[in-house]
This record gives C-alpha cells, structure tokens and sequence, in this order.
C-alpha cells in the first residue's frame, strides 16, 4: 500500500473541519497508508514586517524539512504552483505509485512556504489562484486524495460523466 504523508499546520481549530478531515482519513485507509505530520507554526506579531516573516518560514522550513520521508516524491503546495486537474493530480499518484515511490505533500502555515521547501519539492501545486486558509486547505487536499484514488481505481462516477461530456 502506498505511504503517503501529508505535513501541515498544527491541528484543525474547527469542529466541522476536523470532522470533514477525519471522514476523508478514514475513507484513504483503504487506499493508501496515509500519515498527517504537523509542524508547529512559528508566532508572528499581527503586523509583522517582510523580513520577520520570513524569519518565521525559516524556521518552519526547518521542521517541515525533517519530515519529508526519505526517497519521497514531494509536492509544495503554494499558489505559484502548476493547477492540475483531478485526473492529472490521480496520474501523479498513480506513476509514483507504480514506481513504489512515497509521496508526500505540504501545506504551509498562513504566510505560505520558505522558498527552500519550495526548492526541496519535485513538484509545485496549486488548487486554484484564490487563497485558503490552511485548516480549509488540509480538507480540500485530503479529499482530492480521495478522489484520486477514487478516479485510479475507476469507481469515481462523477469523474466520468465529467470525461464523457468533454468527449
């Protein structure tokens, strides 16, 4: 079964988001073996200046960094990043998959990613060229991991009437 790491903020503030993170996680257990490792937001003034956030992704990065499992294929989420769709981010599993390879992806705290976890990565993604919070993000992310192993294991009837009406 393919491991897959998912490194985040920590925890999930919201009832309701914990509840939609938690029925996600449990519906990729039969999928994936999936691991969510949170790192610890550094705390920031509320008007804090560029070179103190900077200062502050510095130090995140250094946590992320250490958690990234060894021979990972990693994806920064950052909203510079490629926007793949559903069945291209479900190809992306499915070749690392092939290959045995783990794959893991990365949330950044509220003011995003260090470039040098940004550098680290194979890959950039990006959902959308809005911005989300982090704790809605985990959500959205989890369940498109869901859908994508929905879409490789060809029960994802929504992904196919999608395919079908774009013939």
């Amino acid at each position: 079964m393919m491991k897959v790491t998912l490194i985040a903020p920590e925890g999930l503030k919201e009832k309701y988001l914990r509840e939609a993170a938690d029925e996600y996680i449990k519906r990729l257990r039969g999928f994936c073996d999936l691991k969510i490792a949170e790192f610890s937001p550094f705390k920031l003034p509320e008007k804090p200046s560029a070179p103190q956030i900077a200062a502050a992704l510095d130090r995140e990065a250094e946590q992320i960094l250490k958690k990234i499992p060894e021979g990972s294929r990693t994806a920064a989420l950052c909203i510079e990043g490629k926007m793949l769709s559903s069945e291209e981010l479900a190809a992306e599993i499915r070749a690392a998959d092939n290959s045995g390879t783990p794959f893991t992806f990365i949330i950044g705290s509220s003011h995003g990613l260090a470039e040098q976890v940004k550098k680290n990565a194979d890959i950039r993604l990006s959902f959308s060229k809005m911005t989300f919070p982090h704790q809605l993000f985990r959500v959205l992310l989890l369940e498109q991991l869901y859908r994508a192993y929905k879409i490789n294991s060809g029960s994802c009837n929504f992904c196919s009437l999608i395919a079908l009406t774009n013939l």
